[in-house]
């Protein structure tokens, strides 16, 4: 089973997507590298992705999918305003919370999303 870090970002009730080309978009993260700790994929991952530097991270829940286990945490990013993609990632922009599911996302960002959203 895969495991990976997965990141919300939310601001003024809009969340913070990624895709990369040609693909769904998703919550920033990715594979938990080998001696590292979820917290520390997380918040390389953000970084590597949008170029966001991480002030706080909250660790929220994890998602067991059929192939993998998503360990959520929620980040206070410095810049928000400066996201930008990197690397592999295509594009990346804040959506209001309320319209990802009429996005196409793939479900285990859908199941994330509408948890972090009871929460609030």
């Amino acid at each position: 089973m895969k495991v990976r870090a997965t990141v919300i970002c939310e601001q003024d009730r809009h969340v913070l997507l990624v895709r990369k080309p040609r693909c769904r978009w998703t919550l920033p993260g990715g594979k938990v590298e080998r001696g590292e700790t979820t917290a520390c994929a997380a918040m390389r991952e953000l970084q590597e992705e949008t170029g966001l530097g991480v002030d706080g991270l909250l660790y929220l829940m994890e998602l067991e999918t059929s192939s993998t286990r998503h360990h959520v945490f929620e980040a206070s990013v410095l810049n928000s305003d400066e996201a930008r993609p990197q690397n592999e990632i295509f594009d990346c922009m804040w959506f209001p919370l309320d319209s990802v599911q009429n996005l196409n996302t793939s479900d285990a960002t859908l199941k994330i999303v509408k948890a972090f959203q009871r929460r609030l």
